[in-house]
């Protein structure tokens, strides 16, 4: 069986290195939402309004949880992950999944506020709120650019050193429409504009698949004149 990932894309010598956070377990339970808001000519009850009209594409969005257990890496035959795991548990994986969430490493930093710790009144950087380019892998036909939006770890066992031997992390994503990422430049932004259209095209192709004879057979119902009147 296939499994799940995040893989994260982190700029580095001009190129772009992949992370890849493979889920141990495939969760069991999916949920993926969609939304789609009014556009500004489809409010309900205005007069000439345009009940079909929206603004775009709709917000979609992925929810799981993925358990994690130490078992396995102890039990792996490099001896290099399993020096790992008797030092760490399961605290890699989860410091991976964490650092989706906060703004990488070659993000630019501005000067705001005044340094009041200091007593000097010097300016000190803070980091642009740019979080990593991260695709969302499930399977062949989903492979989507996504934004990591919440993230719950529930930390279950422990070892000796009181590092994590099992925890459950759910997590919240959110798909990043092609307006969004016009923002994403360079070879980062020709990666994910490149997912987004290629799970676009295998949906379209997959809803067009369902056009069979069941389908039909519904399409000509609605033609019936006792359907009509």
């Amino acid at each position: 069986m296939k499994k799940g990932a995040l893989v994260e894309f982190l700029s580095g010598f001009g190129t772009s290195v992949p992370n890849v956070v493979l889920f141990q377990y495939n969760p069991e339970t999916l949920r993926h939402a969609w939304s789609q808001p009014l556009s500004a000519s489809a409010q309900p009850g205005q007069s000439g309004s345009n009940p079909f009209a929206v603004p775009g594409v709709p917000g979609e969005t992925f929810s799981f949880s993925l358990s994690m257990d130490v078992t396995d890496q102890l039990a792996d035959p490099d001896p290099t992950v399993r020096e790992g795991a008797r030092s760490f548990g399961i605290y890699t994986r989860l410091a991976a999944l964490e650092m989706l969430l906060y703004p990488t490493v070659g993000s630019d930093l501005t000067s705001a506020g005044s340094g009041a710790a200091s007593g000097g009144g010097t300016k000190r950087p803070t980091p642009t709120a740019k979080v990593p380019t991260v695709l969302f892998v499930w399977g062949t036909g989903r492979i989507v650019p996504v934004r990591v939006t919440s993230l719950t770890i529930t930390e279950k066992l422990y070892d000796e050193d009181l590092n994590p031997t099992h925890a459950d992390a759910q997590i919240e994503l959110r798909v990043l429409t092609p307006a969004e990422l016009k923002s994403v430049t360079g070879m980062l932004g020709q990666i994910a504009t490149a997912a987004y259209k290629y799970s676009q095209g295998q949906r379209e192709a997959r809803a067009a698949a369902n056009l069979g004879d069941a389908a039909r057979a519904v399409i000509g119902m609605l033609g019936d004149k006792n359907l009509l009147g």
